[in-house]
């Protein structure tokens, strides 16, 4: 459905559209006495600051973050590969273009500022960059992409083309992860030698299926097939890919660490300054008899359950530090120190930091951090507040990147932040395809300098009709 004749009609010219947002906000704060109609009724934003925003992805989450957006800008175009999946939030935004190809769209519609990208996995990047390079500003959900060199990919496009960015990983912005960040830096458990993180996913069929289904059925007629597999290898339809059961398949998904992984170790990312792993070790469930005798991983899903094991060199005044993923059901030894009777995390992970001087622990998104046992905690004098708070905690994290792309801070989960975060989740990854090896890792390079079978995965390839060009 087109969006309205006087919308059309109001249009700027991109370019000069987007420098005039970055320095509206300046400009009204050098008037003292305004009207109530030009800077918005009880607060509202004023309508020259309103971005139009666009929603790639939009059937799931994406509905919900571009909810988030659309009370105070303007949602001028959606789109969706399945637009019976994505129907609900057509339905919410009548006045904004319908597509199907996010290509079309940016080619077409020229009065877009910015973009929110929440697609399987597999076609983050290319989405991610085609915006960047047109100058749209970018949220992305998590992870950012399906391999590491996509994740650099997308990191460098962004200062290339001075864009906003945020990685949907909206505990980033709640109140625990900083109050985690600000504990270890005051020196509450000493120093932080070894890490565990766990999950409770997947909660989707995983290491069952090792390959391809045979059976072809039809594909629904709202589906556009071939669009949804973007640069991932072409293969027929099934229903065992979708809606959400994608994420089980190594072409398209990241697994329980790409889904989790961005939320649950991103307090331990930020509170301990990591960077880039010098090591990298998995293991998983076994899938079949004689699985251990390949060369090489020809399993089409992840495992049921999987550990992977991260050295990190010391660094900022910290010393080395070992960091443990538990996932499918495995869980890391609970602490001596932990009571009887009290729930280690929360129902979706947790995280529990082994100090020198005591142990923190933590539930998924970094909330309700506590020092344990309780008597600790009880008698715990905490630090003065020194991070940034984002007004709203989680839900205020779109709009926190929507203050970035009006030309305020950069998003705290920007990608100059996101970016390193997502190759270390991604990380895991790669070693959970290699189990029982131990790969070293030169980040900088993004190379495994010890095994080339693996150093083959850190960049995919795509199929034909597709790339990743900056």
């Amino acid at each position: 459905m087109n969006a309205s004749d006087s919308n059309q009609k109001n249009q700027l010219n991109p370019t000069s559209r987007r420098t005039f947002l970055k320095t509206s906000a300046a400009a009204f704060a050098t008037i003292q006495i305004v009207p109530s109609f030009v800077i918005g009724a009880r607060g509202q934003t004023p309508p020259s600051q309103k971005l139009n925003i666009a929603g790639i992805g939009i059937g799931g989450m994406g509905g919900n973050n571009i909810k988030r957006c659309a009370e105070e800008n303007n949602i001028v175009a959606l789109c969706d590969v399945d637009q019976e999946y994505a129907a609900h939030t057509f339905k919410e935004h009548p006045d904004a273009k319908q597509y199907v190809d996010y290509r079309e769209m940016l080619d077409k519609q020229k009065d877009i500022d910015a973009v929110i990208i929440a697609t399987p996995d597999h076609v983050h990047a290319p989405i991610a960059m085609a915006a960047m390079r047109a100058g749209k500003h970018v949220y992305c959900q998590k992870p950012l992409a399906h391999s590491v060199n996509e994740v650099r990919a997308m990191t460098e496009a962004a200062r290339k083309y001075k864009v906003a960015t945020q990685m949907g990983n909206q505990g980033h912005s709640n109140e625990g992860a900083r109050q985690i960040c600000e504990w270890i830096w005051s020196g509450a458990i000493g120093n932080v030698h070894e890490v565990h993180a766990w999950t409770n996913r997947p909660v989707w069929p995983q290491g069952i299926e090792v390959e391809r289904p045979k059976d072809t059925p039809p594909v629904p007629a709202p589906l556009d097939w071939d669009r949804w597999i973007g640069p991932a290898p072409m293969r027929p339809y099934n229903p065992i890919y979708l809606p959400a059961k994608w994420r089980a398949w190594w072409d398209f998904g990241t697994g329980s660490l790409g889904d989790l992984g961005c939320h649950i170790l991103d307090p331990v990312f930020w509170s301990l300054k990591l960077k880039y792993p010098v090591a990298v070790e998995g293991c998983i469930s076994t899938y079949w008899e004689g699985f251990w005798k390949k060369t090489e991983p020809k399993n089409e899903t992840y495992p049921r359950s999987t550990i992977a094991r991260y050295n990190f060199p010391a660094r900022e005044g910290m010393p080395e530090v070992k960091l443990t993923w538990w996932d499918g059901g495995l869980m890391p030894p609970r602490p001596d120190e932990l009571e009887e009777g009290r729930q280690m995390g929360d129902s979706d992970g947790g995280v529990l930091f082994h100090g020198d001087k005591g142990i923190l622990m933590c539930g998924c998104y970094g909330k309700s951090p506590q020092l344990i046992p309780q008597s600790k905690m009880t008698d715990f004098k905490r630090p003065a507040p020194t991070l940034d708070r984002v007004k709203g905690g989680e839900t205020g994290h779109e709009k926190n990147w929507l203050e970035a792309c009006r030309g305020g801070k950069p998003a705290c989960s920007n990608f100059d932040y996101s970016g390193p975060l997502s190759e270390m989740v991604l990380m895991g990854n790669l070693c959970v395809r290699f189990p029982g090896r131990r790969l070293l890792w030169d980040g900088e390079k993004m190379e495994v300098t010890n095994d080339a079978e693996a150093n083959k995965y850190v960049k995919r390839e795509y199929r034909q009709g597709w790339s990743l060009d900056a």
